[in-house]
């Protein structure tokens, strides 16, 4: 729950309100206005009718302007606040990197639990909502796997694939659910305990949707692209041939992602999403270090040799002083100067920072690079 929200997230809360998520009429009014505080200015939002815009979104502007507008928009923030632990936008400086280099990336995200493990390696699991009991198994034991490697599981809290890939990676604590409506909301609503197992282990459930909004068909595919794009590979544990996970899949292909996806029986109808895939060029795989292989990271290299006398820590202890320079890091490596430049901080208070996340296992120097890393927990 949180207090209150700071002047600069209220504005981008108050324009992606108005247009009711549109992510064109969002880019477009902030172009034309040259910030997003300007669009949102009582005149400007009389101008609104001189763009091409959707007429409910100058209707939403008139509204505003009235008491009863206000009214309704302060009992959404209210419910933003009741049922949000934390909120992004994407000028934020924990918003996670990896979502801004694509065009579509949502300009708001409102989430529960931590917000540090939005910034951390991640691999998506998903597949039918009605998969084989043998389909289950193996997304369960991939994201027990692979969470136990380290890596945080993404999913879209959806019945079947979803579902078991969430539990799996929670044993670990390490799982996060993208879902397709306010935080207000659960769907399905057998999954309530599962969300609330996630948060007690230290999960984190994130949307990009306002409170109150619904399990809307089209929701689910914009819900997809947030999952894709977090992580830095998707697996189709299990797909029939008209799944939805084959979207999430194209989207992870579009947004440059590796795609894996698990072979079956070839005349199982369970399966033939995941032939067709990997038809497609996805990589075949039948073991969950492949997909760590492939994915070549100094992730697990490094936690594997690690000294066991390092007191390993949550990623709610990450220091907040590093936890910025901890942001800027990648996998591929950054120069000390790449990095002075950055975050405009001297190289000595850089040295020391960098020294402090090695020794807390949090980054590895290579060549003269620093890349990110994690640890086993």
């Amino acid at each position: 729950m949180l207090n209150q929200i700071p002047k600069t997230q209220l504005d981008y809360i108050k324009l992606w309100y108005l247009v009711q998520h549109s992510l064109s009429a969002f880019a477009k009014l902030e172009k034309y206005f040259g910030s997003i505080e300007s669009a949102i200015g009582e005149k400007q939002l009389l101008k609104w009718t001189e763009l091409n815009l959707h007429q409910n979104h100058i209707q939403r502007a008139k509204d505003f302007l009235t008491d009863l507008g206000q009214q309704k928009f302060e009992k959404c923030l209210n419910d933003i606040k009741q049922y949000s632990d934390f909120i992004l936008t994407h000028k934020d400086a924990g918003y996670p990197k990896q979502l801004l280099p694509f065009s579509d990336h949502p300009p708001v995200l409102f989430g529960k639990g931590s917000i540090q493990n939005l910034s951390q390696p991640q691999i998506a699991i998903v597949g039918s909502r009605k998969p084989s009991p043998h389909g289950k198994q193996v997304a369960y034991d991939f994201a027990y796997y692979l969470s136990e490697k380290g890596f945080f599981i993404t999913s879209g809290l959806a019945e079947g694939i979803d579902e078991a890939a969430h539990l799996g990676a929670n044993k670990n604590h390490k799982t996060i659910a993208v879902v397709g409506t306010g935080l207000d909301m659960i769907y399905p609503h057998k999954n309530r305990r599962l969300q609330s197992e996630i948060l007690q282990h230290h999960g984190s459930i994130v949307s990009e949707f306002l409170p109150t909004t619904p399990p809307a068909q089209q929701n689910f595919p914009r819900r997809n692209r947030i999952v894709s794009g977090l992580s830095l590979g998707v697996l189709v544990a299990e797909a029939a041939t008209h799944s939805g996970s084959l979207i999430t899949a194209k989207l992870a292909a579009d947004q440059g992602k590796t795609v894996f996806a698990i072979p079956g029986h070839i005349y199982a109808e369970y399966h033939k999403g995941c032939h067709q895939l990997i038809r497609e060029g996805a990589v075949l795989i039948d073991h969950p270090e492949q997909i760590i292989e492939d994915l070549a990271l100094p992730t697990q290299w490094h936690s594997q040799q690690q000294s066991e006398s390092i007191i390993l820590q949550s990623l709610e202890e990450i220091p907040e002083n590093l936890f910025k320079l901890y942001q800027e890091l990648d996998w591929i490596g950054l120069t000390i100067d790449q990095l002075a430049t950055k975050l405009k901080l001297t190289t000595a208070e850089l040295t020391s920072d960098l020294m402090q996340l090695e020794l807390l296992g949090l980054c590895i120097q290579q060549s003269g690079l620093y890349l990110r890393c994690r640890k086993l927990h």
